[in-house]
């Protein structure tokens, strides 16, 4: 790179109740840069590009091996990791916006929660008793292991909730990460035990019925979960279950 510095551009916001603004940097280059080091950089020297004293910027990390999701944000207009963002391969001024889907709760740092409460609504674990020596796990098929380990690599980034043009504040779509996660756990054999439940969970309100298919999911997610698939599954899933229990009246 020739430049002596890296332009970077940031959305600002001091707390929710506060309008957002934007402020200008000028970091001296170094190589092999990521998005967090420049970060780093504003931290250890908060100037800005006109050189007026201001405030660190917020973010969060925490593995700085695209394996948390924690610094996740919106970088030259894409939902991605800042930790695997590295300033070479990005075009200059770099922009670093906040998630659009999540509450602000400061500059780069949203607040998640309705992604957790969503694995919540759809029981996104295997529900075993802990207090005694169960034995062996039950054995799982080659099948259903490849088929699911894709899956498994989620780390609830908000990659896919960021690009879904039907996660708004105009409904209350869950988005493809917890449906995918639905998939992952009915696929366990012990997980099966409360597969209905699940499939009661997702064919409720902001369930799979919101799901647009727009693939915009599967674009941008950093793992190469295959979201449109295990929705597609689902939907018949969820099909043949309203079968059964329509047919059981």
């Amino acid at each position: 790179m020739s430049n002596r510095y890296v332009s970077l551009k940031i959305k600002r916001q001091t707390d929710p109740h506060k309008p957002a603004c934007w402020e200008e940097f000028k970091i001296p280059y170094k190589d092999k840069m990521n998005i967090i080091s420049l970060l780093m950089e504003i931290q250890k020297n908060p100037v800005n590009a006109n050189g007026e004293p201001t405030t660190p910027v917020a973010w969060e990390c925490n593995c700085l091996e695209e394996v948390c999701g924690a610094c996740t944000m919106v970088i030259n207009g894409k939902a991605r990791q800042a930790c695997s963002a590295l300033v070479d391969q990005l075009a200059q001024p770099i922009v670093l916006e906040p998630l659009s889907k999540f509450p602000v709760v400061r500059d780069l740092m949203v607040d998640r929660t309705v992604m957790f409460e969503n694995l919540k609504k759809v029981k996104a674990w295997i529900p075993i008793d802990g207090t005694y020596d169960l034995g062996p796990g039950p054995r799982m098929a080659q099948r259903v292991q490849e088929e699911s380990y894709p899956i498994s690599r989620c780390m609830t980034c908000g990659c896919c909730m960021e690009a879904c043009p039907n996660v708004n504040n105009r409904n209350k779509f869950m988005g493809p990460a917890p449906l995918a996660q639905v998939k992952l756990f009915n696929s366990h054999p012990t997980g099966a035990m409360n597969r209905e439940e699940r499939l009661d969970a997702i064919m409720e309100v902001g369930g799979i019925t919101d799901c647009g298919n727009a693939q915009n999911c599967i674009k941008v997610c950093p793992k190469q979960i295959p979201l449109t698939k295990s929705i597609a599954q689902l939907n018949r899933d969820t099909t043949l279950h309203g079968i059964k229990r329509w047919l059981g009246r």
